[in-house]
Formats: C-alpha cells, structure tokens, sequence
C-alpha cells in the first residue's frame, strides 16, 4: 500500500502559491489565466496579460471604474477581474475575447439605460467592446456609479 501524504512535488508546491515561470497563459480567446487573489495586484496582472490593444482598454476600464466608485474592491477569480463593494458582493466583471472584451454588469438589468448585451442569467448585462468602438466613458461611469449602489453578486 502507497502512503497518500506524499510531499507536493516542487512544482505543484509553486504554482499552489501563486508562483510563475513566466507570462501568464493565454487562455481560449486570449484571455489570461491569473491566479485568483484579491486586491489590485492580481487585477493589475490580469490588465498586463491581456493581449494587444485589449491591455490599454483594461488600463482604461480599471481606471474609469477607481474614478467612479473610489474605494472600490477588486479580485480575480476565474481567470477574470472582479469589482465591488465590502459588505455587498461583486458588481462588474472583465472578459477578454478574440475580437472583443466583455464587460458584465450582474445586476445590469436594473441600470438605466440598460448596458445593450443580453445574456443567459437573469439579471447580468454585458458590453462588449472592440477595438474600434468609441467608449461612451461618461455613459460607462455612470453603469459602474449606479451597478456599484445594487446588491451584489455573492461569488
């Protein structure tokens, strides 16, 4: 019979504690593949792996979000940032795609006007971005200001 508590192999030990050998991986569609960890750290990771012209719209997406919701909470989880409240879950998450990145409003049903990108939860509403949109940053804090004062998603 085998002993089952068997050392972790070095580099499953590493990789267990956050560590990398290199660039983050870049997922299907190129989205990274960051570990989770809260904090802007994590988040700031996230933003520097993301491919191409899509790292500068993450800048400007994290930035518009710090500017309309000061003090907000930030995580990734699931190879994706997240944004909130202390005390009321998450509110926003960033996705990166081939063509495009996918901002989720999860109570974004509620705002006004209402984000344009149906979806399958009830509830969650997206904005999709590409590289040649023009972003309505006024009309994107005022989402965030108004996404940030609803309840939130627990995750």
């Amino acid at each position: 019979m085998t002993d089952d508590k068997r050392p972790a192999k070095p580099a499953k030990a590493a990789k267990a504690a956050g560590a990398t050998d290199g660039p983050p991986v870049l997922l299907s569609g190129g989205n990274p593949q960051i570990p989770k960890g809260d904090g802007d750290a994590p988040v700031q990771a996230y933003i520097a792996a993301m491919p191409g012209w899509k790292s500068g719209l993450g800048r400007r997406l994290d930035a518009l979000i710090v500017r309309a919701v000061p003090g907000v909470r930030k995580a990734v989880k699931w190879n994706s940032p997240l944004y909130g409240m202390d005390g009321q879950g998450w509110f926003l998450s960033i996705h990166c795609f081939t063509k495009y990145v996918k901002v989720a409003f999860f109570q974004g049903a509620a705002l006004r006007p209402v984000p344009p990108g149906a979806s399958k939860t009830r509830g969650t509403r997206y904005l999709d971005i590409r590289e040649d949109d023009t972003l309505d940053e006024a009309l994107f804090m005022d989402w965030v200001k108004q996404a940030s004062a609803l309840p939130g998603e627990r995750m």
